[in-house]
C-alpha cells in the first residue's frame, strides 16, 4: 500500500524531481494506492490512464472558479453525521470515510480521510434511528469512503440492522474494493453481505484494464452468492474519453454479469478541472457508443447538478417534433418520421 509523497517516488511512479509537487498535494488531499492498482500502471506512459486516476499532479491545486468543496450540496441535506437524505424515498448511509484508494477526482476529497472518518458507535444509532422514524425511506445506499473497508463484522451489523426495518426494502453498497483490493473480498465478507432485503453491490470502474483477473474472481464470488452486480463510471479527460475505451469497458463489465448503471460527468470537484470534458464531448461519444454497443452495455449518462439538485440524464435526444409529428434519429444519423398521437396534436 503506498500513501506517502517519497513512495510513490520508490515505487518508481514518480520522477524524483516531482516529489516536492508530490508532497505539496498530499497535505492537502488525500493519497493511497494498492499494490493492485500500482501494477497496473506504466510508469514510462506519461498518459497512463490507471496513474492519472491515483497519482497526484500539481494541477490539482489550481482550482477552477466554478469549483466547490462540496459541489453536489450535500451538506445542506445532511440532517446528522453519516446521513444524506436529499431524496424522498432513499438516503446515503456513510460509516467510513476511507478508501483503498484515493482517486484524483473525487467529489468528496475534502472530506475524506480526516479526523473522526470511522462514524462512531454512537453516530451510527443516532444515523439507524433516523432511517427506522422516516418511513418513507424505501432504499438505503450505504457509500462513503468505500464501506467494504470495514470488518465483515461491522458490514453484518449494518447489513441485519437494516434487515430489521421494514419499510427498507432496497440496501445498495457502493465500493470500489473488489477491482482496488479484491483480496477483501472472502468468504467473510460476502457472508456479511447475505440480506432478506434486496441487496446491491454497484463497483466503480473507470479503465478496461481494471479489470484484472483478480477483479474478475472477486466479482464473481459476489455474483455466485446472488448479490447482483452494477457498475458506475466517471467521465475523464486523459482516462476514458474515447469511444473505443468506454465499448471496451462497458461490454467487459457486461460479460462479467456487471451491469453498466451510471456514467457520471465530472463534477466541480477542487482541483479537478483537468479531468473534466464538455457535456457535448460526453454526448459524442454516449451518441456513438448507442449507435454500435449493445444496450445491455449501456449506461445512463448523468450530471449531478450542482448544489443538490439530484442527477438528471443528459445524454443526447434522438426524437424532436415537427408539423409532420416526430421525427426520429437512427444510430447512422438517418431520420424517420414517426406519426404523433392525434390527442398530442388535440390538447
Amino acid at each position: 500500500m503506498i500513501r506517502r509523497a517519497e513512495e510513490l517516488v520508490a515505487a518508481g511512479l514518480v520522477a524524483p524531481g516531482r516529489l516536492d509537487e508530490m508532497r505539496g498535494v498530499a497535505e492537502k488531499f488525500a493519497v493511497a494506492l494498492t499494490d493492485e492498482m500500482a501494477a497496473l500502471i506504466d510508469p514510462s506512459d506519461p498518459k497512463d490512464p490507471i496513474a492519472a486516476q491515483f497519482v497526484p499532479s500539481g494541477k490539482e491545486l489550481e482550482s477552477a472558479k466554478d469549483e466547490v468543496a462540496d459541489p453536489i450540496g450535500e451538506e445542506r441535506f445532511s440532517p446528522l453525521p453519516g446521513i444524506v437524505h436529499r431524496h424522498r424515498d432513499r438516503v446515503l448511509l456513510k460509516p467510513i470515510l476511507l478508501c483503498p484508494v484515493y482517486c484524483r477526482f473525487c467529489f468528496r476529497r475534502e472530506a475524506i480521510a480526516k479526523e473522526g472518518a470511522v462514524l462512531g458507535r454512537a453516530d451510527r444509532e443516532r444515523a439507524f434511528a433516523y432511517i427506522r422514524e422516516h418511513s418513507e425511506i424505501w432504499e438505503v445506499i450505504v457509500t462513503g469512503g468505500d464501506p467494504f473497508l470495514l470488518s465483515p463484522r461491522r458490514l453484518g451489523e449494518i447489513v441485519r440492522t437494516l434487515d430489521g426495518i421494514a419499510h427498507v426494502e432496497v440496501i445498495r453498497f457502493h465500493t470500489r474494493v473488489p477491482l482496488a483490493d479484491p483480496s477483501r473480498v472472502n468468504a467473510a465478507l460476502v457472508r456479511a453481505l447475505g440480506s432478506e432485503k434486496a441487496l446491491y453491490v454497484v463497483i466503480h470502474a473507470n479503465h478496461p484494464r481494471e479489470l484484472t483477473r483478480s477483479a474478475q474472481e472477486a466479482a464473481g464470488r459476489l455474483i455466485r452468492a446472488g448479490i447482483p452486480l452494477l457498475s458506475q463510471t466517471v467521465l475523464l479527460r486523459g482516462v476514458n474519453d474515447d469511444a473505443a475505451v468506454l465499448e471496451a469497458l462497458f461490454r467487459k463489465l457486461t460479460a462479467m454479469r456487471i451491469k453498466p448503471y451510471y456514467l457520471h460527468h465530472a463534477d466541480l470537484a477542487p482541483g479537478t478541472h483537468h479531468f473534466r470534458t464538455g457535456i457535448e464531448e460526453g454526448r459524442r461519444l454516449v451518441r456513438r457508443l448507442r449507435a454500435e454497443v449493445s444496450g445491455l452495455c449501456q449506461p445512463t449518462y448523468v450530471l449531478d447538478i450542482p448544489g443538490g439538485y439530484g442527477k438528471v440524464p443528459i445524454a443526447p435526444s434522438q426524437i424532436e417534433r415537427d408539423e409532420r409529428g416526430w421525427v426520429v434519429e437512427d444510430g447512422c444519423g438517418h431520420r424517420h418520421l414517426y406519426p404523433a398521437d392525434p390527442a398530442e396534436d388535440a390538447g
